[in-house]
Order: C-alpha cells, then sequence, then structure tokens
C-alpha cells in the first residue's frame, strides 16, 4: 500500500505537467499538517508566527518598508505564494509579490498590543503570507510597534531569521532599489522546488512500514485530555489567551531536551491530573541533506505521548526520546493514521506544545540606522490548551500560554510553576 506521501507526490506529479500553467509547488508534511489543521478549525484560523519590534515613533518609513518586504517576497517564492487545493492535491501557487503594510490606529484607551491581537484575529486566509502592521503605542506614547507576521505554513526558526536580514537590508537600499534580477527569481524558485522534493523523498522513506508500525505502538494509548470549554464565557474585552514568563540560570550546555519533556510532564500532570497519555508536539528538523537554506516550512511535528502520574525518569525518557528521533521524518498526517489504525482514538489534536530557541539565532531588525527592540504582545488567541517555548542561552527564558475558554489562569499558573520547578530540582547547580 502507497504512503500518504507517495500518494500526495503521485498526484502532484499529475498536476505539475510543465505545460505553462501558472507554476505550482509542491508541499511538506508541515504544510500539509497546517491545512489540516486550519480545515479542522471552526473559523478556519491559520496558525500565525508574528515578530514584534518597537522603534521609536516615526522613525519606520511605510513607503521604503512595502518596498522591501515586496523585494523580499520577489525572491523567495514561498513569500508569495497561496496555498490551493487542486484536483484533492493541496499545493502553493504563485502570485506577484504583494506584501501589505498596514497602518493601524489606537482607540481611545487602547494600546498597541489589543490593537495587534485585533488585526491578526482577523486575518483572511487568502492573500499574502507575509503582512506587516505598524502601530503607534497609545495616543501619548513616544514608540511604535512594528509586527512582522507569517503563515506558519511558509516559515520556521530558520526561515527567520534569514526574513528578518533581509527585509533590512532591503531596507536600506531604499525604495527605488531594483528587485531582484529574473536569474535571481528563478534559481531561488529552482533552488525552493528541490528543497522540497527533496524533504518529500525523505518523508516518503519515512512512511516505510515499518516506522508505521513503530508510531501505531507508540502512540496507541494516547487520547486528547482537554477538558471542554469553561462554561463561563471571558469578560468583554478579555484578552483570549494568558501568558506566565521567568527567567531563570541556565545549567552547563544548556537544558536538555528530555529535560524539557519532563518539565511538561510536570505541567500536564497539574492540567489534567493523573492516569492519562497526553499528546504533546514539538518541532523537529531542518533542510534535507543537499538542499539550499531556503526560506520555507521544513520542521515536522513530532509527538511525544506524555504519560501522567508516573515518576518522571530522566533515562527513560531521553531513551524514548531518541527512539523517536530515529523516526522523526515521517510526517505528522501520517503518524496520526498509524495511531488511529494501531486502535487509537486520537484524531490528530495536540495537548501542548513545546518549542525550544537559541538566544543567538534571533537577531535583531535593523531598519535604517535604528535597531528595533523585540518584544512580547501577550493575549493573543493560541491553537490548543497550552504551549510553552523555552530560549537558551546564558539563561533558560520560560514562557507558557494557554487558551482561558479552555484553562482557569489558576490552574495554568500552578502548572507553569511545576514546570519551572522540575528544571530547577533537574539543574540545580547554575553556571
Amino acid at each position: 500500500m502507497l504512503s500518504i506521501t507517495s500518494q500526495y507526490l503521485a498526484r502532484f506529479r499529475r498536476l505539475d505537467a510543465g505545460d505553462g500553467t501558472p507554476v505550482l509547488l509542491p508541499v511538506t508534511g508541515a504544510q500539509r499538517r497546517f491545512a489540516l489543521v486550519r480545515a479542522m478549525d471552526p473559523a478556519g484560523r491559520p496558525d500565525l508566527v508574528p515578530m514584534f519590534f518597537a522603534f521609536p515613533r516615526g522613525t519606520v518609513d511605510p513607503v521604503r518598508l512595502t518596498a522591501a518586504a515586496n523585494r523580499l517576497a520577489a525572491r523567495h517564492p514561498v513569500l508569495r505564494a497561496r496555498p490551493t487545493v487542486l484536483r484533492g492535491a493541496p499545493v502553493l501557487r504563485l502570485e506577484p509579490p504583494q506584501v501589505p503594510v498596514i497602518q493601524e490606529v489606537c482607540a481611545p484607551g487602547e494600546d498597541a498590543a489589543a490593537v495587534l491581537r485585533r488585526a491578526m484575529g482577523r486575518w483572511a486566509p487568502d492573500g499574502s503570507p507575509l503582512r506587516l502592521f505598524l502601530v503607534p503605542d497609545g495616543p501619548e506614547g513616544t514608540e511604535e510597534v512594528l509586527a512582522v507576521v507569517l503563515d506558519h505554513s511558509v516559515c520556521d526558526g530558520q526561515s527567520l531569521a534569514r526574513i528578518v536580514e533581509e527585509l533590512g537590508t532591503a531596507y536600506d537600499a531604499g525604495p527605488g532599489a531594483d528587485g531582484p534580477s529574473p536569474a535571481e527569481v528563478a534559481a531561488e524558485l529552482n533552488a525552493y522546488r528541490h528543497a522540497v522534493l527533496r524533504q518529500l523523498d525523505a518523508e516518503e522513506r519515512a512512511g516505510a512500514p515499518e516506522a508505521m508500525a513503530y508510531w501505531g505502538e507508540r502512540l496507541r494509548t494516547v487520547r486528547e485530555q482537554a477538558p471542554a470549554a469553561r462554561p463561563e464565557p471571558l469578560s468583554p474585552g478579555a484578552p483570549p489567551s494568558g501568558s506566565a514568563a521567568l527567567r531563570m540560570p541556565a545549567p552547563s550546555g544548556g537544558a536538555s531536551f528530555p529535560e524539557l519533556l519532563n518539565a511538561c510532564r510536570a505541567a500536564v500532570a497539574v492540567l489534567y491530573g493523573a492516569g492519562h497519555v497526553v499528546p504533546l508536539g514539538y518541532p523537529w528538523g531542518g533542510r534535507p541533506a543537499g538542499a539550499a537554506p531556503v526560506v520555507g516550512c521544513f520542521l515536522n511535528t513530532v509527538v511525544f505521548p506524555t504519560a501522567t502520574g508516573e515518576e518522571p525518569d530522566a533515562a527513560a525518557t531521553a531513551a524514548a526520546w531518541w527512539d523517536d528521533l530515529d523516526h522523526a521524518a515521517t510526517p505528522f498526517d501520517a503518524v496520526v493514521h498509524a495511531a488511529r489504525a494501531a486502535g487509537s482514538g486520537w484524531r490528530g489534536g495536540l495537548d501542548g506544545m513545546l518549542t525550544v530557541d537559541d538566544a543567538r539565532r534571533q537577531p535583531p531588525l535593523r531598519l535604517g540606522a535604528v535597531t528595533g527592540r523585540e518584544i512580547h504582545v501577550d493575549g493573543r488567541a493560541v491553537r490548543g490548551p497550552f504551549a510553552v517555548s523555552v530560549t537558551q542561552g546564558p539563561e533558560l527564558r520560560l514562557r507558557m500560554v494557554w487558551d482561558r475558554a479552555v484553562l482557569a489562569d489558576g490552574t495554568a499558573e500552578r502548572a507553569f510553576t511545576a514546570l519551572a520547578d522540575s528544571l530547577r530540582a533537574s539543574a540545580p547547580t547554575p553556571v
């Protein structure tokens, strides 16, 4: 029986006839997952990846910024592509670059965070996958906030660093600068297509029967555990999500990934109680061997079955995680299929997400002679019940966000405390 990736590649090859029709690009398993999640969402919400930068008020030139963003999208095909489904196959269709720079204003009593939450909440799925929002931070504020927002189906962490760097370079060139030459555009398009096809080849191999058997057994007992939505509605104007953040000394060499998984297990035990096997997801992967470092989404989402009520065993967690990494290229939709075929009732929803970043891979955005200060905008809508982000560097920066329609703030805050306590216990001696 053909794997999910094999079936997709066969359908795509029938579409891509090379007869002069508009250019179509295949999508990776990670991109198929985002399309699936959006299709399952009652409101059709996309997954968005925003970066927020505060600049002194009046220093960002919107005309210059628009020109820079469109030159960036002209160079990178995925930034001017539109997701579509053609004869049952999800693909990306190339369009001319049309990156909007949307200038918003604050209503009386509002700040930039409230305006940006509202702007991203009304994100229309058709349109540019890259959009920029510029908002003065209140009528008397001395700063303005620039939000660089991408549909997650076109970016990963490696892409974000390149986008920030190249957007600043294009801004420095000024609005009258030439865009990339036709030869440069063609070379980047070929590099992107080559990278995606190599990724799909790897995913096809990773969907072999032995991998499907592995994930079927690994996830056979998984069930989504998120409780039903809280009966009491949020108060009018209340942000849809809560958040908690903490900085702590980093252990020598940073916190290991198994330690982070065990810390998430401690949080899950507070949120859902003992006796459950909760699906926790984390992004993993990179560009396939031999592929250029193109902008695009190449990270698979790997599922870690997090058993609650068990005493965390660092060695057992590490061993299971290493085994998972041997099968980490199996596409998410194939993993869900394997779990269901093995008897799980899991439909692909994730109760939690864990992301880990390196502080050294987060370059600042510099526009002209001014460097933006990266900030957080809390209270944005989140996809699942909770998500944890960890930034490794001279210190550990922990952040947890949660859906307030599902989890009470007090419960989530206790879960965050359990997560932090677990990390302190695993590495009690800071550098």
